[in-house]
């Protein structure tokens, strides 16, 4: 049922040279391929629907704002989330973190306090709790991980105290693969009634996501790492913790009635759509949801974790190569080192043979000095990777290696 070479048929970029070579794309961690009914969808918005929404009582207006609340049910249902409303639109996962930092820390945070993040955090999943610490003189507490790229849990309960205010944590690790044990996570928080954000940007391309089943309190991802429009994403937030937060931002769409004495707020979601939305990108992140919803992500997850297997003893066959991440769980990221080899080295001689992978920190420069270590090279997997494209990547570390040592 999972036909490979059709689904890639729907991926124009992917039929494509680089340097007279055919594209391998394996950077699917940092941002995904669209299909072309993603495509479609943005040229069939822009040609014909193009209208600023609910606000407008022409034609064009009310045919854009059915399409647009549509799309925010398709992610309601994606996620299972129990209200259509506790879903805002944002432009991705770094944003919704830092509309939950500051409206949060607005409302809840005071000097003393405490939030707790992991060790393997991506960056914006520190910062804007950085920032909001230092300006109420708070603290940041780090659960620590193991060698093999997994979270301590006996050490994270230790954390956990009356001074905590939120917890704060990724799913996946963009750089690890790791799948953390988030249910747990939010279990043990809520035992102390603390609420709990989770990062699922690397986690909702390739794993089923039922927010009520989870019980977070909020859960963020972007459009671009499943195959949606880039500049995209969503904050999924509880209906009873987003009514009591204040507004992130102030402008249009967000108001019921404005003086100059006196602004009063709109109901969910709007509270937190302040100004212009990016109607043609939901629509696109929708069509790419249908797009998830018809592969299956059982099957996308069963063909991935094909890959991560197969790849992963093929990479160990290769002398002096360095897995990054060896957790019991993950999904279809593979961090690794080729001995001294600098990964920027690496991924340089790949790009020169049609080989896209990332090298670097990942915006996770935390977890690379937890390994002492300036970065890695990292192959991450979708839906219409292959085990040729594999094979193309083992020989070309191998050409590389032979290059550089």
């Amino acid at each position: 049922m999972f036909d490979i070479a059709k689904i890639r048929e729907d991926f124009h970029a992917l039929h494509q040279l680089v340097y007279k070579k055919p594209l391998v794309y394996l950077d699917n961690a940092a941002t995904t391929q669209k299909p072309k009914v993603v495509i479609d969808t943005l040229l069939e918005y822009y040609n014909k629907q193009n209208s600023n929404i609910h606000r407008g009582v022409h034609y064009l207006s009310q045919q854009a704002t059915v399409a647009y609340e549509n799309a925010r049910i398709t992610v309601q249902e994606f996620i299972n989330a129990e209200h259509s409303h506790e879903i805002i639109f944002t432009r991705g996962t770094t944003e919704s973190i830092n509309l939950v930092a500051s409206s949060f820390a607005k409302k809840f945070l005071n000097k003393g306090n405490e939030i707790i993040i992991s060790g393997m955090e991506h960056h914006s999943n520190i910062v804007p709790w950085q920032l909001v610490c230092e300006e109420k003189q708070a603290f940041l507490k780090v659960i620590p991980f193991s060698e093999n790229g997994e979270l301590i849990f006996e050490e994270y309960k230790k954390l956990l105290n009356e001074k905590t205010k939120l917890v704060a944590v990724t799913h996946v690790s963009n750089a690890l693969g790791t799948i953390n044990p988030v249910k747990k996570i939010i279990e043990e928080a809520h035992k102390h009634n603390i609420p709990v954000l989770i990062d699922g940007a690397q986690a909702l391309p390739h794993i089923k996501i039922d927010v009520q089943e989870l019980d977070c309190d909020f859960y963020c991802f972007s459009g671009h790492k499943m195959y949606a429009p880039m500049g995209v994403g969503v904050l999924y937030g509880k209906e009873k913790i987003m009514e009591e937060l204040p507004p992130y931002q102030g402008g249009g769409e967000m108001i019921k009635n404005v003086t100059f004495e006196k602004t009063t707020y709109n109901e969910l979601p709007f509270k937190f759509e302040a100004g212009t939305p990016n109607v043609g990108d939901g629509l696109g992140l929708a069509a790419a949801i249908k797009y998830i919803d018809a592969l299956g992500l059982e099957n996308i997850h069963a063909h991935e974790s094909a890959l991560l297997q197969y790849a992963t003893k093929k990479l160990l066959d290769i002398e002096e190569v360095r897995i990054i991440g060896t957790a019991k769980e993950k999904t279809g990221v593979i961090s690794f080192l080729v001995g001294n080899i600098h990964p920027s080295d690496m991924g340089t001689i790949l790009d020169k043979l049609g080989i896209a992978v990332r090298s670097g920190h990942h915006c996770a420069q935390p977890i690379m000095d937890r390994y002492g270590i300036p970065g890695t090279v990292r192959a991450s997997f979708a839906l219409y990777n292959t085990k040729e494209e594999i094979g193309v990547l083992i020989e070309g570390i191998k050409k590389a290696k032979k290059m550089l040592e």
